[in-house]
């Protein structure tokens, strides 16, 4: 195996999720995570969601790929080792509040000097710069800041947050694409920079044109539950069974044969049903239609019959039909990882397939501290030497 980021070595200071997920997408790929946390207070998230035997399964999840080493950074000889650490690394990942580096003696002037061609990624929620900079920020304030709650939810139901970190989520992967574009710049110059990641700007990204509808229309988007302005039927449907399928029809095509698969062939005459906004207009009449067709009929034969017609539909499943789903044991979406604690645990695999240098996850979360001798060695300290730093509460 020969994976992409084979020979990358990248020094992780941050917690809880967007820089611990970016870290371990580099990671999937054969990136060298060494992850820092402080002696006292480890990474939050290794005490996140439910838990087995007192380990947290989301660290998990999140902690896979990485060596793990204990570090108090804002002391002296703490500052001192990072900066012999980033020395030999090609990336840096942080997420501490705009100035806690610089307060500490190492922020990315003094990090260049150790070490010019290093790549500092610095994740904050609300940028490095402007008047909010130096406010504490999560993803829950990006999804409420970025429009998204605004546009999620029923029309008369309150604004919807998503019941896990989607912001933070979607900035690990602007995160983790914004090191591999400063990296090739380096390959270039030779020199490397610092990415201002602020959270409530990636997740933006994602929301479509809303800035130019409202630049050019003034309109804004309200909340439409799972309805679509730009096309209809899109909703989900409760099935005989209690279960529930979704269906989209973004193409005139798709559309059409819905409605005649569910006895409304007389609908597509319509003049208002040849565009996506006009049936949009039209919702509450093709929901109607779908929804009775769908109610008399179990969920298989739902997703049968769409099958055969060619319409577009997908059962809404929770992580019981993902792991059981054909499709994803084909994909190998799922994999069993060896952990320390429990000898193995399933996760997400890596969220892609490359034929010639393919990605694995190689091990689950390590404990807190497990290879901080490992790495204190490799970067020339005695024995004597990381003895005293252990008791000093550096380490």
């Amino acid at each position: 195996m020969n994976p992409a980021l084979n020979g990358v070595r990248v020094v992780e200071t941050a917690t809880l999720f967007a820089g611990p997920l970016a870290t371990a997408f580099l990671g999937d790929f054969g990136a060298d995570v060494v992850k820092v946390e402080h002696p006292a207070k480890p990474d939050p998230s290794r005490g996140h969601g439910p838990a087995k035997d007192g380990q947290g399964l989301w660290w998990k999840v999140l902690g896979r790929n990485k060596r793990t080493v204990t570090l108090d950074l804002s002391a002296a000889e703490g500052a001192a080792v990072l900066k012999r650490l980033v020395a030999g690394a090609d990336v840096l990942v942080e997420n501490f509040r705009p100035g806690t580096l610089e307060r500490w003696g190492i922020g990315p002037e003094v990090l260049h000097e150790a070490n010019p061609g290093l790549v500092i990624a610095r994740i904050s929620g609300f940028g490095q710069i402007g008047p909010y900079a130096r406010r504490p920020g999560f993803g829950t304030l990006a999804e409420a800041m970025s429009g998204f709650a605004a546009a999620t939810g029923e029309p008369d139901g309150p604004p919807t947050l998503p019941p896990f970190g989607l912001a933070d989520s979607v900035t690990a992967l602007a995160t983790a694409y914004a090191v591999m574009l400063a990296l090739h710049a380096r390959q270039r110059t030779g020199a490397g920079q610092v990415v201002d990641l602020a959270i409530i700007e990636p997740i933006m990204a994602m929301l479509g044109p809303q800035i130019t509808w409202y630049d050019q229309l003034g309109y804004v988007q309200p909340r439409r539950g799972n309805r679509s302005d730009n096309n209809a039927p899109r909703n989900t449907y409760r099935c005989a069974d209690g279960r529930w399928v979704a269906v989209s029809t973004s193409a005139l095509s798709i559309a059409e044969r819905v409605v005649r698969l569910v006895g409304r062939p007389d609908l597509v005459a319509q003049p208002w049903f040849a565009t996506g906004s006009g049936r949009a207009a039209h919702a509450d009449e093709l929901d109607a239609a779908v929804a009775a067709w769908v109610a008399a009929r179990d969920r298989d034969e739902v997703v049968s019959a769409f099958e055969a017609a060619e319409a577009a539909v997908a059962p809404v499943y929770d992580v019981r039909d993902i792991l059981a789903d054909p499709q994803y044991t084909a994909l190998g979406t799922a994999v069993s990882v060896p952990d320390d604690d429990f000898g193995a645990v399933r996760m997400q695999n890596v969220p892609f397939r490359m034929s010639a240098t393919p990605g694995a996850i190689r091990h689950a979360g390590r404990a807190h501290g497990q290879d901080t001798v490992e790495v204190l060695r490799s970067l020339g300290y005695t024995a004597e030497e990381i003895e005293g730093l252990r008791e000093r509460g550096v380490i």
